[in-house]
């Protein structure tokens, strides 16, 4: 019996992949390495290369490994790109995780653990999120997690699965050189960036309802991220489940206060000036976790400088062989 990973070569899931591999669990990985990266993937993990929409492959490589449970991360998450792009993030977000239930069913697999987002409360008011807030999405890709989130409160009705939606707030750092994000809109790689090149980081907007203006954002270091989803695992493995599940801190931080955490831990400012907020920015919120802490056990370990120090050390690897 296995547990496939789908996005299992990205940067969530190559953490995901070696926590649960750590704990015991057999996986399988899925991806279309379209911004994965195959030597993330474990030595002795199977990598199955496929497109998410390929609901033949899907079921295959379920049966082939007997797959008992899946953990689905594959999607797209870059909001600007989302907002000028909607219908990719419809079709490989919405119809992609579709395929993947359908496949399910058709497998006989019925326990997943949803890669959902904290962006689906969106412009919600308040400091503080609680699953039970109601969700305003205010870009497309934030939209194709709660119809992913909808979805399966349906398919549970109907009785075909048991899941948990995982709504992750931001994830940041790394636990080895070869799983950190280089790429893409990782916040530190921005900032690490602008420090080696020299170019302004753009701080999206001053002018939020914030402590100084700047957007607040509840980040959680990819360890515990990775820790919540076998935890999830583990739930959903011995219970029959339909809820959703904020995954965060339940501490916020301010760009400006990352920038000055960034400072800290480097030794180096980095350069930056305020520019326009971006289409679907909303001020930000903190997770409420006790719904974390009851159901799942977990609860974050790590605070911001953590997070900074983490990230900065496997950058540091990867650009100058610093050893770890």
């Amino acid at each position: 019996m296995s547990w496939l990973v789908t996005g299992g070569a990205g940067y969530i899931g190559g953490h995901v992949v070696r926590r649960m591999r750590a704990q015991g669990y057999q996986v399988v990985v899925y991806d279309d390495l379209s911004t994965g990266v195959a030597d993330r993937v474990p030595e002795g993990v199977p990598l199955c290369v496929g497109n998410l929409l390929d609901r033949d492959a899907l079921t295959d490589v379920m049966r082939i490994h007997n797959v008992t449970g899946v953990v689905n991360l594959a999607a797209r998450k870059s909001v600007p790109e989302s907002t000028s792009d909607p219908m990719l993030y419809h079709r490989d977000n919405v119809s992609g995780f579709i395929a993947v239930l359908d496949a399910m069913k058709d497998a006989g697999v019925r326990h997943i653990v949803q890669s959902s987002s904290a962006a689906i409360y969106g412009g919600a008011p308040g400091p503080v999120h609680a699953e039970i807030t109601p969700a305003d999405p205010l870009s497309p890709y934030a939209t194709t997690k709660l119809m992913a989130e909808l979805i399966l409160k349906d398919a549970a009705a109907a009785g075909h699965l048991s899941y948990l939606a995982l709504r992750y707030f931001n994830p940041v750092g790394a636990l080895a050189p070869e799983l950190a994000e280089v790429g893409g809109a990782n916040v530190f790689t921005i900032l690490f960036n602008a420090i080696d090149s020299g170019e302004v980081f753009g701080v999206t907007g001053d002018d939020f309802d914030t402590r100084d203006g700047s957007g607040l954002r509840d980040y959680i270091h990819i360890e515990d991220l990775a820790d919540a989803h076998v935890a999830a695992v583990e739930y959903i493995s011995g219970h029959e489940a339909g809820d959703v599940v904020n995954i965060g801190t339940g501490r916020g931080y301010t760009v400006f206060e990352m920038l000055e955490a960034v400072r800290q831990v480097t030794g180096q400012p980095v350069p930056h000036k305020v520019v326009d907020r971006r289409p679907g920015d909303a001020a930000g919120a903190v997770a409420a976790v006790e719904r974390a802490e009851r159901l799942l056990g977990w609860r974050a370990r790590y605070d911001l400088m953590d997070m900074v120090d983490s990230a900065w050390t496997m950058w540091r690897a990867q650009r100058d062989g610093v050893p770890v």
